[in-house]
This record gives structure tokens, sequence and C-alpha cells, in this order.
């Protein structure tokens, strides 16, 4: 999924790893996204990949010890001044220790030390560099001074063991730094949980009953919803891939199971995340509970097969006809204790006559908060990159248009925000 960060502007900033390289994969991510990239290589990098390959992804001059010019603002000191974020990737461990003591002996180093905005390393090193208790402290030192840190991977390193070392995978790198730049005080730490995809109503153990649900919709909210800095619970039967790794994800198959873990997962967000508040200049502070969401987006069945059946049922046995029997499953909409949570459902019609007065039915027999309308033609509704939404509460109907499905999310949050009481604390 490819998020829009025209707009932004990144200071990508290469040291002298092995996978150097790389970052021509982080570099090309961010220009793909619509943001400027600029880039400043400590010495060592220019052993690993030329300045040359950077300057030609990004379309602007790279700053290094020897193209520094102090009668343009390709300098350590002008360059970060209009980037938004200086991402560090790869850091070694010498550049770590570095910058958590104020050393500022490379151009990079130099750059870093008088940036003012939003910092973030990732890490990649040989494992026992990394665990040597001066890098350890320096890496604690510099998540005290509000750098994010991009856990590295474990895996065979280039020098043969095997360990944590490796650096992040770039789209890794480019999520969890998007997700700084993103950050909306209003979603942050707030927990949310979204259900997304068609339930499997198991008939035996090779057959089930589904639907048409790609969950695509339900992908869209979960990554924007983590790019803005939530506390994501995504419940789905679809996986989780084309999401950032770290999104907390539950995989299910049927209408009980997804009942069970919205459940919990509703009983976990309602205890909140508590933070702490200084107030005025005391030392005094208070505890802060945000009110959680939960975007009901699955494509639940509405019957089950009643008698499941192990193994695989032979054709040979069941004859030229097959009659199943079904039972209802379980409203889990109708089901799950509401209070103090914002529920926003969303609801697939095929009725162009009927299908928006369901919709806003469901206001009231749902007691929900909103509800997201889309009219279907047919089948091949199903699966597309678009969707037509119309958002609906009890006091007004807003027709979102026809969009992506990833703009669509980002539009849909807007007015899910607008759903919070403001007398709230939060």
């Amino acid at each position: 999924m490819q998020i829009d960060l025209s707009g932004k502007c990144i200071l990508l900033g290469v040291t002298g790893s092995i996978s150097a390289y790389k970052a021509c994969d982080i570099a090309r991510l961010f220009v793909k996204a619509g943001a400027e990239v600029h880039v400043v290589m400590s010495p060592s990098s220019e052993r690993f990949v030329s300045a040359l390959s950077f300057e030609a992804l990004t379309r602007n001059p790279v700053l290094t010890e020897q193209s520094e010019s102090w009668s343009s603002d390709l300098n350590h000191i002008e360059l970060g001044k209009k980037c938004d974020l200086f991402l560090i990737a790869p850091a070694t461990a010498n550049t770590l220790n570095k910058l958590s003591k104020g050393v500022a002996d490379t151009i990079l180093t130099q750059t870093a030390l008088a940036f003012e905005g939003a910092m973030v390393v990732a890490p990649a090193a040989n494992t026992q560099m990394l665990q040597n208790h001066y890098t350890t402290g320096s890496l604690k030192m510099l998540g005290v001074n509000d750098y994010t840190i991009i856990s590295p991977q474990e895996k065979r390193l280039a020098c043969g063991d095997i360990g944590s070392g490796a650096l992040a995978d770039p789209q890794e790198i480019f999520w969890e730094s998007a997700r700084v730049l993103l950050r909306d005080p209003f979603w942050q730490d707030r927990r949310v949980v979204v259900t997304g995809g068609g339930t499997r109503e198991k008939i035996d153990e090779v057959r089930y009953i589904s639907n048409f649900s790609s969950g695509k919709m339900a992908k869209a909210l979960c990554l924007f919803l983590y790019l803005h800095g939530a506390d994501v619970c995504f419940i789905t039967t679809m996986g989780n891939q084309g999401l950032p790794q770290s999104l907390y994800t539950i995989e299910v198959e049927d209408a009980k199971e997804m009942l069970a873990y919205t459940v919990d997962a509703i009983r976990v967000a309602k205890k909140g995340k508590m933070s702490k508040a200084t107030m005025n200049s005391s030392e005094s502070v208070h505890l802060i509970q945000k009110e959680p969401y939960l975007f009901m987006v699955a494509a639940v069945a509405d019957f089950t097969p009643k008698f499941p059946q192990k193994g695989k049922l032979k054709k040979s046995m069941l004859g030229e006809a097959w009659d199943i029997q079904l039972k209802q499953t379980t409203d889990i909409l109708s089901t799950l204790n509401k209070e103090g949570l914002k529920t926003i459902a969303f609801k697939a019609e095929m009725d162009s006559q009927e299908g928006l007065k369901h919709a806003q039915n469901l206001l009231k027999t749902k007691a929900v908060d909103a509800v997201c309308y889309n009219l279907l033609t047919d089948a091949t509704s199903f699966g597309g990159s678009e969707n037509e939404i119309t958002f609906i509460t009890p006091t007004q109907q807003i027709a979102l248009g026809r969009a992506t499905k990833l703009s669509l999310a980002d539009t849909i949050l807007t007015h899910a925000k607008a759903l919070h009481d403001d007398n709230h604390t939060t």
C-alpha cells in the first residue's frame, strides 16, 4: 500500500556498514511516496556505495566531506533546517556511540548535532558490537533523548555470525519513519481494535463457507491508524501482508473466533494506556485514559454449518446432492459491550433502494456511533482498490465519494475523530 508523503522532507544519513547499499532502497521508497530526500554520507560509507547513486535516486546533491559548501545550503548547518526528519540507516555501532556522546568528528555526526527535528536510527552491526555494554548504554541514552530506534533483524550477518544486527528491512524502516512524520496527537497511544476480512465457516477440514470480502479496507484503516501512532489490534481472516510487522495482528478463521478475540481485545483496550502529564511546573502528574475505538470492518458470516465434520468428506459418500444444515452465528456487534467505546460499523449493501435505510438502522439496532455505508454493484465490486463510502452518524450523512481505499481510510479517520466527545478529558 502506497502512502503519500508529499510535502515532507527527509534527511537520510548513511554510515560505513556493509548494508549501506540498502540505503538506496530506503531513499527510493521515500521518493516513490512523494517526499523530498537529501542524503549525507560519512567518509567510511563512501567505501561501500557512491554519492552518485544517491544523487541519481533523489535528484539532489549529496553532502559529503568533499562536497560541503558554504556558498549554498549543502553544509552540515543549513541542510537539516529544511528537513522534517533525520533518518540514519544504517547506523553503525561507532556512530551510535558518537551520537549518544555528542561527538561530531564527521560530516554526518556534525549534521546530526546541528539537527533540531525528529531523529530516527536503524542500527546495523555485528551482534557483539551491538550488545557491548557501551553500545547498549548509548542506545538507552538515545532513547531518553527522543530518538526513535528501529530494531535490527536477527539472521546470518555479513561476518558469518548468526544473531541480531542485520539492518531492518527497508520497507519496515520506511513505515517506522513515516509513523514519526505522520504522528497525530489524537490517535497517538489510543487503543483501537479493527476487524477485517470474511470469516470462514468450516464444513470439513478442506471446505468452508465464506464471502468475497478482500479485507483491503480494514488493512488500509490499520495502516493509517498505525502511522498516526495508534495502539492497533488487528483481528483478521486475511493476514497482515503489506502492513508493518510490528502492527499487532490476531489471525482468526470463523465468526466464533472473531467474537471471542474481539471481546478480549475490547476488554484490554478499555483498561486504557495510562500516561503521565506534567501539570504546570510541579512534579505532580495525572493519569490520562484515551477512549478506545472499534472499527468493525469484517464481513462476518450470518450462518455456519451446524455439524462441521472432521477430516475430508468423500464425494462418493455424499452422492449427487448434498444438503448442509446451517445455524445462525452470534451477531458480534449486538453482543459486544460498547460502553466507553467509540464504534464505527461498516455496511455493504446491493439494494440501491433500501440499502441506505438499512445502514441508518444500524445506528439504533446495533448501538453504534457511526456507519460507513458502501453500495455494491455485484460480486465484482469486491477486491478492488477503490470504494465509495457514505459516513453516517445520528445527525448527518457525509458522502466521501469514490476514492482509493487508502485515501478513504484517512478520510474516515478524520470523521471518526469528530465523534469524540469534546467534553471528554482526552
